[in-house]
């Protein structure tokens, strides 16, 4: 339907949705700021708030992958460990080669009943993003400055944190990339070449994982995590590029997870174990990924596939949403362009340009050409 991707891909829609996302992001981060004052008293009512405020934010996002764009995502995952991964506290280390390979974590996340429960460990920077960095915050996503004299303490302490009085009944899963930044191949080059130093074996779709932040965090578990969970993205080429500005012009992107489980008792704890733990988990990653990039399919290479059908939650909220700031929104637009003067509509425009430039930022942040320059050298862990 050509009049219809013409339609969603349109300049006003796509400012008259972020429009929504920004003032609904607004009106979450002020409860959540609200919020804050149980902390003291009730952590765990206060946990309950956020993941629950979180949800009202990230599910506007997957809204766009799943609903808007019509992106889709297949698991490859054993039955069994399926079952379980709603179910317990866990690890989640994944590839990070992609713009979005993030949101496609989060829609699956959301098709199972997990989105609320989603943390990150994410760069400081990401902290003072608005809207989305002060979310952030209040669901406790630990920040790290890739600087390990002040990281180590931070991985420590922010893990303690969550893992005190969690409330019973629910359960999160903390993501993280071990590569430490997103794949480029500048970056794999100056990686293979400490490869090549320390006498490991080269990758060729990954970075060299960073052990260290890894070792703190399997320390630091206190048995309250119960799995780690391999998730390996691949985007096939019969779908849209897989970039944000992709998803926000109904383009649709078409992904596949390979997931495998780890129980956290298999995973050694001391520095020197985990660590060939970790590298020898990022080689077979890359023959996963390997697979992937010769049959631009994950189906095959040893792991059932698996459809998770799409549930109407986050419509709901994006629904809801539209009602209570969108509608109203638009009579009160209408009734100012008739009613204000030349000079009032001017600044309008203004700051319809200022918000626009605004969100492009925010885009920008999540692309790969305009990501940090960390990792192009040639500096260990």
């Amino acid at each position: 339907m050509p009049i219809y991707d013409e339609f969603k891909s349109s300049f006003i829609i796509i400012i008259f949705l972020t429009y929504i996302f920004l003032v609904s992001g607004l009106i979450i981060n002020f409860f959540q700021l609200c919020s804050c004052i149980i902390w003291p008293f009730n952590r765990e009512l206060f946990r309950k708030i956020n993941c629950y405020l979180a949800l009202g934010l990230w599910s506007q996002l997957t809204f766009f992958a799943q609903w808007w764009s019509k992106s889709d995502c297949v698991l490859y995952i054993n039955p069994d460990d399926l079952q379980k991964i709603a179910n317990e506290n866990i690890f989640v280390i994944m590839n990070h080669k992609y713009d979005i390979d993030w949101l496609v974590a989060w829609m699956a996340c959301q098709r199972l009943g997990m989105l609320k429960g989603s943390k990150i460990v994410a760069k400081q920077p990401h902290k003072y993003i608005p809207i989305l960095g002060w979310c952030f915050v209040c669901t406790e996503t630990i920040f790290v400055r890739r600087v390990w004299e002040s990281d180590r303490q931070t991985f420590v302490k922010d893990l303690q944190k969550i893992l005190a009085n969690y409330p019973k009944n629910h359960f999160f899963n903390l993501m993280l990339s071990c590569e430490g930044t997103r794949f480029t191949e500048k970056k794999r080059l100056a990686s293979m070449k400490i490869a090549r130093e320390k006498g490991l074996p080269e990758l060729k779709h990954h970075l060299l994982p960073r052990t260290k932040g890894f070792t703190l965090l399997i320390q630091g578990t206190e048995n309250r995590i119960q799995s780690l969970y391999d998730i390996t993205v691949g985007f096939r080429k019969t779908g849209a590029k897989p970039t944000l500005r992709s998803i926000l012009k109904g383009r649709s992107c078409q992904a596949e997870m390979f997931i495998r489980r780890f129980p956290m008792s298999e995973i050694p704890t001391d520095a020197e174990g985990s660590s060939n733990w970790i590298h020898q988990l990022y080689r077979e990653k890359d023959q996963i990924f390997d697979y992937f990039a010769q049959h631009d399919t994950f189906e095959g290479n040893g792991l059932p596939r698996t459809k998770i059908p799409c549930n109407y939650y986050d419509l709901l909220i994006e629904l809801g949403w539209i009602i209570i700031i969108g509608i109203p929104s638009i009579i009160y637009l209408f009734q100012f362009l008739w009613t204000s003067s030349l000079f009032a509509q001017l600044i309008f425009v203004i700051i319809i340009c200022i918000a626009t430039i605004g969100v492009r930022k925010m885009i920008a942040v999540t692309e790969t050409e305009r990501g940090s320059h960390y990792g192009e050298t040639s500096k260990e862990d």
